[in-house]
């Protein structure tokens, strides 16, 4: 009798676990098919922005690298590996920002074994920038080219076309939502053709920390001085220091400009030196945090020139 009771509540206990499961998939299951979303993992800010922007309520995206960490060099997180295994597709920078073939990101896709064809790079298409040595060889692809609008206009077709190979039952959606973004970074591209137009020729000069504004600068016309060419482990040695004073006192350069993500001392020395004060904090790498001026890829763009335009005028 015994025995059979002892069987009988096993029984029972196999059958409530088994039912308690069963409730566990169904609950899950229903869970995912309310989130019927697409789901897509960015690489940083200014992509997840653009691709939040574009794809609009149809889809949901993560973005790795925290605004305030370097995304140059990124060592992903658990969240992170999770969130790009269940993706649906990455996306990420190009021109070599998170360390191109061999770096962070590609790492990260052999792990999670994602198919290259859910694979996206929004600066496809444009043609890269290099930094160059003294004598003049192309040494390294300048990743910034988000900071210039035009380049920013290619990214979002990109981010457009491939959420449309993702999804193509959101096509209008993307469409549309493109649109609207396409028409404010065509209108940010004529606030800086203004912008930098009443500049005086003479005062038409950017001096940052690094050579990051090399794309924006080409397209608009501004001359470059700079501390550091591209981030390294040497960055505002005492030659880089004295190479960009003599350029500031060469070319009577009006007002320096430091990046918000930059260690500021090496400015602060060379503005000490030359009695040439900063400006302004430029974005350069990232947004801002959420609530600030640059919290978004537009007012990103729209605080650089303003900041840049206020600066070289007064």
């Amino acid at each position: 009798m015994l025995r059979k009771l002892m069987k009988i509540g096993i029984l029972t206990i196999v059958a409530a676990i088994a039912l308690s499961a069963c409730g566990n998939r169904e609950k899950s299951n229903s869970s995912k098919e309310k989130d019927d979303r697409i789901h897509v993992v960015a690489t940083f800010s200014i992509l997840y922005d653009i691709l939040k922007e574009v794809g609009g309520e149809r889809v949901d995206v993560h973005s790795m690298v925290p605004i305030g960490t370097d995304p140059h060099e990124y060592e992903p997180l658990p969240e992170d590996i999770k969130k790009a295994t269940d993706a649906d597709a990455l996306f990420y920078n190009g021109l070599n920002l998170e360390g191109g073939k061999a770096g962070w990101f590609f790492k990260l896709v052999d792990t999670v074994h994602k198919d290259e064809n859910a694979v996206f790079e929004l600066m496809e298409g444009v043609e890269p920038k290099y930094i160059t040595t003294n004598e003049g060889r192309d040494e390294a692809i300048n990743p910034h080219a988000f900071l210039d609008p035009l380049v920013g206009v290619k990214m979002v077709e990109n981010a457009r076309d491939a959420l449309i190979k993702i999804d193509p039952d959101g096509k209008e959606t993307y469409e549309q939502n493109a649109k609207a973004l396409l028409d404010e970074l065509h209108e940010i591209d004529e606030l800086y053709k203004t912008k930098i137009g009443e500049i005086p020729e003479e005062h038409r000069i950017l001096v940052t920390s690094e050579r990051a504004y090399q794309y924006m600068a080409d397209r608009y016309g501004l001359l470059e001085g700079y501390i550091w060419d591209i981030d390294t482990e040497e960055i505002g040695t005492p030659h880089q220091i004295k190479n960009l004073v003599n350029f500031i006192k060469e070319h009577d350069v009006p007002a320096l400009f430091v990046e918000t993500n930059v260690d500021k001392r090496p400015m602060e020395t060379v503005s000490k030196e030359t009695k040439v004060k900063i400006a302004a904090e430029l974005y350069s790498d990232e947004l801002g945090k959420s609530g600030s001026e640059g919290d978004t890829y537009p007012k990103f763009l729209r605080y650089n020139i303003e900041k840049i335009y206020e600066g070289l005028t007064e």
